[in-house]
């Protein structure tokens, strides 16, 4: 039944249409945004590709929500010119704008020359009571 009135349906075909059409989008735009591994999750643990998956829409949808008031306030700016913003209007907009966002950072050139202090690897931290040593291998410890 649900089939032929899809099909007999036309005003119901445009808005399953445009309701996949955004599904894909976000889709696209999820991928897009999940950069690392191709979109792929590579571990075999469910709770771990849960995360994964949780992690993805959370950064999307935080990446969707600066988009959304960015818009508001460009449309407030366009408002407060004297352009008349209709519905149909905002409805062209997509928050799903991905040209603004540098996902790999930007990075600045001009400290290339200044020498980092040097890495000292030790910690002032016993460790011994994790290997089960006595306190005796004093040396080992100040070595870490």
């Amino acid at each position: 039944m649900q089939l032929l009135r899809y099909l007999a349906d036309a005003p119901l075909r445009r808005r399953v249409t445009v309701a996949t059409n955004k599904v894909e989008s976000f889709n696209r735009f999820s991928q897009w945004v999940g950069f690392g591994n191709g979109g792929m999750i590579a571990d075999n643990d469910p709770v771990e590709q849960e995360k994964a998956a949780k992690f993805n829409a959370l950064r999307s949808n935080a990446v969707i929500f600066h988009n959304a008031l960015d818009i508001a306030e460009i449309v407030r700016q366009l408002q407060a010119e004297g352009m008349d913003i209709t519905p149909e209007d905002l409805a062209q907009v997509s928050s799903y704008l991905t040209e603004h966002i540098r996902r790999f950072g930007e990075y600045s050139t001009h400290e290339l020359g200044d020498e980092p202090d040097a890495y000292d690897p030790r910690l002032d931290v016993d460790f011994t009571p994790l290997r089960g040593d006595e306190p005796a291998a004093e040396g080992l410890s100040q070595a870490l």
